[in-house]
């Protein structure tokens, strides 16, 4: 018999349950789908840098070695199981051709390596995670420019240097654990040990990876302390097997978190729709209910007549939900299976995505029953003498009709309604909310990573221009003889000279440890401090968000450092976000030493109406070796993948907010017509026209969805900055600040959401004619 009930209810309420399931269904596949992108995340992650022998501990060089001397401090650590040195031929992307086209990689903002494959570990990978052997006349180049150039095996890369050019073959692409993700700047490419000498002879700037293997990597923080406090080389950044696993994750993390994030929106309007229709049918069952109730069906057993109904549907829906996701989720992870593989898929894998896709049945059946506690209010004898749910009533004394002086009746009446039925039009109103925040929010954060600010996030100032130059044996002179160039040119509005230098910071324990740190004028450039100040005085200093917490400092606190032989103590005047260097990087004003020094920095903003592009090319040829780089094109190249994602999710979650916008809306009218029925055929008395009555119901979604549109404008500047901030705290900006769009935020984005509503409202309103006859046809009999 129940199974029957269920049955008839079903037919009878086909768009109803056509939209929770939809709904419940979207909602599992979501939370199934991200759930399985994470893991399988993790998994991948895990099984390409087992094949690759990640090095624990990386320090990079720049500047001459003693291997001898290395190998001692290797061999004498109880924690050291392997140690490798990397010798990189530096090439500057001037001399790299792709292709046959001709054109060299002069505009790229990569520092390119040439390197051969290694013996012992951190092995270079190819497309199908096994150790690259590329033979003479070969090359191997990163995935990065397979993406950016549209290579393909077998295609052409030439390398040119005066009257020197050698040309190889495409044979594969490398993943590369240390440097495979756009936001790295540096990039290996891989040739054969001949061919690796023959460059040799050409390029003379070279580069070292010092790379040590543990035999326990849970103590790589405790190896960092011993080897930055042994002398040995550290002209340049460190880098650990911990980072490493942060950056390759970052750009197929950040599509996770966010799609787990919009999945949470969904589950909530699922959950305001399963309320919305369940007292919806109970006020249409209610004198059914009291009759029940009379003759003595306990309510309990009237509640599981509903729950059985909503059981089926929620298990249907969130098995349906976990069914797509085993499908769907090779949309999002082309990115990651490109870059780094995916692993074989085990019991996990399909587990994983299922407990998501149970949560939310459970979720849904908790709900369900909190609902319906209503049943336990409901009394026998109310019910039978009054047929409806008594009401709580609304706002109907803040208009009244007689005050409409200029807005037309009809439309007036519309308005009033919602003030009048608050409670009902409220929950519309909150799914219009979400609906805003799901399309809005996705769209800002990609907005804030396309635009020139986010250059602040990686701890750099605004500017026009960036050159960068390494520490070389002459680096001092051409630094000097390029800093008078551009103190000579007129085409140039302001510049500011940076340099970045190792010192040794002493920590809590008296260890002294290697930390870069950059000098210069802080206030050309500034960067929007989380907290405090740029350092003003040579006693003070700032320090990356992620340095700082490492460190366990705030402002106010004192580090002491060793600069030209002397121990200076330093106050914390500043807290500031950085993205790159591991995030972890400081800025003082401090006297250097030439030998100490990592590399020189110049920005600089040219005059209104100088060509850019022009002043980068003049500036790359008169300051060569040096890279020259237009800032707008930094962003571009090295946030390019996480972008790309970043807009598959925006297109993604706003086509899923105006879908479940039409949904909603096809929904919550269609039942308010029915229960409407007897006010229709009333209107129709007083002399009201259908094209009036219809017009009234487009004035309330209208209402409903401006109010909607406010608060989720609100919320996305508020909660969804916030929790962008959480997201990005884990790379080193723990805030946040969106840069809007005007005329995506605030004219195309509403324009698309007012103009589905309209007329799913208006094609809803069309069922306003049957509801008055029926009305009417019952209040004749």
């Amino acid at each position: 018999m129940l199974g029957t009930m269920w049955r008839k209810d079903i037919a009878n309420n086909k768009l109803i349950t056509a939209i929770l399931f939809i709904f419940i269904m979207i909602s599992s596949l979501l939370v199934a789908s991200s759930a399985s992108m994470l893991l399988e995340l993790f998994r991948s992650v895990d099984d390409w840098f087992e094949k690759a022998a990640v090095p624990h501990f990386v320090q990079m060089h720049a500047g001459e070695i003693d291997q001898r001397e290395i190998e001692a401090f290797a061999n004498g650590s109880k924690l050291v199981k392997d140690q490798q040195t990397v010798e990189m031929i530096s090439i500057e992307p001037a001399h790299v051709y792709f292709g046959a086209s001709g054109e060299s990689e002069a505009g790229s903002v990569m520092e390119m390596s040439i390197v051969k494959q290694n013996k012992a570990f951190d092995f270079l990978l190819d497309l199908t995670n096994n150790r690259l052997d590329v033979l003479p006349g070969e090359i191997a180049v990163p995935i990065y420019f397979k993406q950016q150039q549209g290579l393909e095996i077998g295609d052409t890369m030439r390398i040119a240097k005066g009257s020197f050019s050698m040309t190889f073959t495409i044979a594969d692409f490398v993943r590369d654990a240390q440097m495979n993700p756009s936001i790295v700047s540096s990039k290996r490419i891989v040739v054969s040990d001949s061919d690796w000498e023959t460059l040799k002879g050409y390029f003379a700037e070279k580069e070292y990876l010092i790379e040590f293997l543990l035999h326990d990597g849970e103590r790589t923080s405790e190896f960092e302390q011993l080897y930055q406090s042994s002398g040995l080389p550290h002209q340049g950044p460190a880098i650990t097997s911990a980072q490493f696993r942060l950056l390759n994750a970052l750009t197929d993390g950040v599509a996770a978190v966010v799609i787990l994030l919009a999945s949470l929106l969904l589950i909530a309007i699922a959950f305001l729709c399963l309320r919305f229709t369940m007292l919806a049918a109970m006020e249409e069952d209610f004198y059914e209910i009291g009759v029940m109730k009379a003759i003595g069906m306990a309510g309990e057993h009237i509640r599981r007549l509903y729950l059985m109904k909503y059981r089926m549907i929620a298990l249907l829906a969130s098995l349906a939900g976990y069914v797509l996701s085993l499908f769907t989720e090779r949309a999002f992870i082309a990115n990651r299976s490109l870059y780094m593989g995916t692993a074989e898929k085990n019991a996990l894998s399909y587990t994983v995505p299922l407990l998501g896709a149970v949560c939310i049945f459970l979720l849904v059946m908790m709900f369900c029953r909190f609902v319906l506690r209503r049943f336990k209010r409901i009394s026998a004898v109310e019910a039978l003498r009054s047929g409806s749910i008594p009401s709580k009533g609304g706002m109907s004394g803040l208009l009244k009709l007689h005050r409409s002086r200029v807005i037309p009746v009809h439309l007036f009446v519309g308005m009033q309604d919602v003030f009048v039925r608050i409670r009902t039009f409220g929950l519309l109103g909150l799914v219009f909310t979400l609906c805003f925040f799901l399309i809005i929010v996705p769209a800002n954060f990609l907005n804030t990573m396309k635009s020139p600010d986010f250059i602040t996030y990686m701890g750099a100032g605004r500017s026009d221009i960036q050159i960068d130059m390494r520490q070389t044996s002459d680096a001092a002179q051409r630094y000097n003889d390029m800093l008078a160039y551009i103190q000579n040119d007129s085409d140039v509005e302001k510049y500011s000279p940076l340099v970045t230098s190792s010192y040794k910071l002493r920590s809590e324990d008296g260890v002294y440890e290697n930390v870069s740190v950059q000098t210069g004028d802080f206030s050309l450039f500034p960067l929007a401090y989380l907290s405090g100040a740029a350092p003003a005085q040579n006693d003070e200093m700032a320090l990356s968000y992620l340095h700082a917490k490492e460190r366990g400092k705030q402002l106010g606190d004192t580090l002491t450092l060793l600069a030209a032989g002397k121990e200076r103590e330093l106050k914390i005047t500043g807290i500031y976000q950085d993205v790159t260097n591991g995030g972890k990087t400081a800025k003082a004003l401090l006297p250097y030493e030439a030998q100490s020094v990592l590399w020189y920095m110049v920005s600089l903003n040219v005059k209104p109406g100088v060509a850019i592009g022009e002043k980068t090319a003049e500036y790359a040829a008169a300051f060569h070796p040096a890279k020259v780089t237009l800032m707008e094109d930094y962003l571009s190249q090295t946030l390019s993948s996480t972008i790309s994602q970043l807009q598959k999710i925006t297109v993604l979650t706003s086509t899923a907010a105006l879908v479940i916008a039409i949904l909603i809306t096809a929904l919550f009218f269609n039942m308010l017509i029915v229960k409407d029925a007897s006010d229709i055929v009333i209107m129709r008395s007083l002399g009201f026209s259908l094209k009036q009555i219809r017009l009234q119901y487009i004035i309330r979604s209208l209402v409903v969805l401006l109010a909607g549109m406010v608060l989720g404008t609100a919320a996305a500047g508020t909660l969804g900055q916030g929790a962008v901030s959480v997201l990005m705290s884990f790379m080193g900006a723990a805030r946040v600040a969106f840069v809007v769009n005007p005329l995506v935020a605030y004219i195309w984005i509403p324009l698309a959401l007012i103009v589905v509503v309209i007329i799913t409202t208006l094609f809803s309103s069309l069922a306003v004619t049957g509801a008055g006859k029926g009305a009417g046809a019952a209040k004749s009999f």
